[in-house]
This record gives C-alpha cells, sequence and structure tokens, in this order.
C-alpha cells in the first residue's frame, strides 16, 4: 500500500509515530498547505524495511527517488521546512512555476533551452543542471531550486532584457535581482562554482526592485504593452493611440498659436533687424508730431471760435445799448 502511494504521486509528507506536538504542528501544516501537496500519517510497521529512521515520531518527505526526514534544528519550522520541499529537486519550469517558487523563499538556477528546437549545447547544459540538483542536494538543496525553461520569452521580460539560447541564469525571486555566469559554463565545476559564487555573494547581481528599476519597469511594461497590440491588430493599434494623440497634437497647437497683439509685436521686433528699428521708430516719432500738430490746430481753431463768440457778444450788447437811445431822438 505504501509503496502504491509513492508511485502515484511524485512528493509526498508522512508522519510517522504515536501522538506527539510534532504530529499536532504536521496537521496544522497539512491544513494550511493541502492544496499544494500531499500528506500522510502513517506508524513504523507499514513503512518499507529499507527505511530506517534515526529516532521516532518524524516528518519524512518522499521524492526524487529517496526521502529525507525533517531536523527542527537544521531546517527550522516544519511549515517553512514543507513549503521548501514540495517540490521536485528539479523541475520544468514556467511563469506560474516560478511565482510559487517565489514562496519558498529559494534562489533558482535556470536552463534556458529550446524544445522545439534542441541542440548539443542545450541537452548540455540541462544534464549539468540536473547532475548539480542530485549530486549537490546536500549543499544546495536549502538555498537553491533548479530546473530547465523552454524558450527565453518569459526570462526576457522578467529582466527586461534579453538572454540568450541556451543559457544559465539565476534568480532571487524575493527580490527581482538575477545573476549571470560571467564565462560560459562547459563543466560541472564551472556550474558548481558559479552557484557558490551566488550564494556567498561574490556574483555581480543585476535587476533589483529599487526606485530607478519601479520606474523602468513601468516604461518596459508600457512599451511591450504597446507593441503586443499593435502586433496583434495593427488596424486597433493606430486607432486607439493615434486618436488621443492626434487630440492632445492639436489642443497643444491651438494653445501655442494663442497669442496676444503685445506678444504678436515683441515678436515682429524681434524679426527686425538695427536700422528697421530705427526706421520704425522714425516714424513712430513723426506719428507723434503729426499728432501733436493737430492737436495744437484744433486748439487754436477752439480758440479763435471762442474769441469770434466774445465779439459778436459784445456787438450784440454794444447794439442793445444804442437802441434805447436811437428811439429818445425819434
Amino acid at each position: 500500500m505504501f509503496e502504491h502511494m509513492m508511485k502515484r504521486h511524485d512528493v509526498l509528507f508522512v508522519y510517522v509515530g504515536a501522538d506527539s506536538p510534532l504530529k499536532e504542528k504536521y496537521h496544522d501544516v497539512a491544513s494550511e498547505l493541502i492544496i499544494y501537496t500531499y500528506f500522510f500519517s502513517a506508524s513504523e510497521e507499514v513503512l518499507p524495511e529499507s527505511l530506517a529512521l534515526p529516532e521516532l515520531p518524524a516528518v519524512v518527505v518522499f521524492k526524487d527517488g529517496g526521502h529525507f526526514a525533517y531536523d527542527e534544528y537544521e531546517d527550522g519550522s516544519l511549515s517553512s521546512w514543507v513549503n521548501k520541499e514540495r517540490f521536485q529537486g528539479y523541475l520544468q519550469i514556467d511563469g506560474f512555476t516560478l511565482y510559487e517558487l517565489g514562496e519558498t523563499g529559494k534562489l533558482v538556477a535556470i536552463a534556458i533551452i529550446d524544445e522545439k528546437d534542441p541542440t548539443e549545447e542545450s541537452s548540455r547544459l540541462k544534464s549539468l543542471i540536473q547532475r548539480v540538483a542530485k549530486e549537490y542536494r546536500e549543499h544546495f538543496n536549502r538555498d537553491f531550486q533548479f530546473g530547465h525553461m523552454d524558450g527565453n520569452d518569459y526570462i526576457n521580460s522578467l529582466i527586461m532584457g534579453e538572454v540568450t539560447v541556451p543559457s544559465v541564469i539565476i534568480l532571487n525571486t524575493s527580490n527581482e535581482q538575477y545573476f549571470l555566469p560571467s564565462e560560459p559554463t562547459e563543466s560541472m565545476e564551472q556550474l558548481v562554482q558559479f552557484i557558490n559564487s551566488v550564494l556567498n555573494g561574490s556574483a555581480q547581481a543585476h535587476g533589483g526592485d529599487g526606485f530607478i528599476q519601479r520606474i523602468k519597469r513601468v516604461v518596459f511594461d508600457g512599451k511591450s504593452t504597446i507593441m503586443s497590440v499593435f502586433r496583434s491588430s495593427p488596424l486597433l493599434g493606430c486607432f486607439l493611440f493615434g486618436l488621443p494623440l492626434g487630440v492632445i497634437s492639436l489642443m497643444c497647437y491651438g494653445i501655442c498659436t494663442a497669442e496676444s497683439d503685445d506678444g504678436s509685436e515683441d515678436i515682429k521686433r524681434e524679426g527686425l533687424t538695427d536700422e528697421e528699428e530705427e526706421e520704425e521708430e522714425e516714424e513712430e516719432e513723426e506719428r507723434r508730431r503729426t499728432a501733436e500738430l493737430e492737436g495744437r490746430e484744433e486748439g487754436e481753431n477752439e480758440e479763435e471760435e471762442e474769441e469770434d463768440d466774445e465779439e459778436e457778444e459784445e456787438e450784440e450788447d454794444d447794439l442793445g445799448e444804442k437802441d434805447p437811445g436811437e428811439k429818445k431822438t425819434d
């Protein structure tokens, strides 16, 4: 029965032993992560005779053709250990799997290959990653997850760059950093050295989640969205982006051309040469003098008219004074 269950599932966790505080923790973790993997409880008698556990009770994970027991002193909390061990040591990775691996806190070492057009180099890098995952499990299992990915489209969008196919890349999903080998990976020793350099912090990190990288991410995502729209439907893309740009352009043109009269005169003056400016000033001076002369003539004419009116009034007064005398004479 136990062997049958192992054949049906790639990864399964088993609690072995009687009731204990560890079993209560195991039940809590199982109720939390039951949607991701499989949990069982068993007595020591049902286990294969070849399976020897150092102590009971124990929590054991069966995967990759072997079994690995939980050690509270080395592995920390049971929940964290189960979350890290619920994946096989080597996986075929896609975008969704990579997102799930981000919850484990592990670095992810990936061989980028093209499964539709396999080459000798692709097969060699894939084999190197598989060997490291199996032969160096004790060294890297707590910190690294290994696998391969078909194509570089997802990785290119993730790092906002381009990686060659085939190649090796290590991702830190917690802070969006990535690491690339400084030289071509020709042997397993070089790959192990590269992984160790990432682990001890001597490898150069790229990317990250800083402020500048976030701005780049916004620009990159916007550019990618526009390009995808134009690739899928050029006419729709022209309509969606061309119409708003046209309206905005007309508004800007109207704002820029709506200038005041003073502004237009200043612009005209700026376009004149020194001689033209002098001529214009002379013309303005002549116009000013002409206006003054006309004003003076109008003033003189008004004064003459006033004098004539006064003379006429005086004559009328004189005539008025003479009329009574003439009447007396008559």
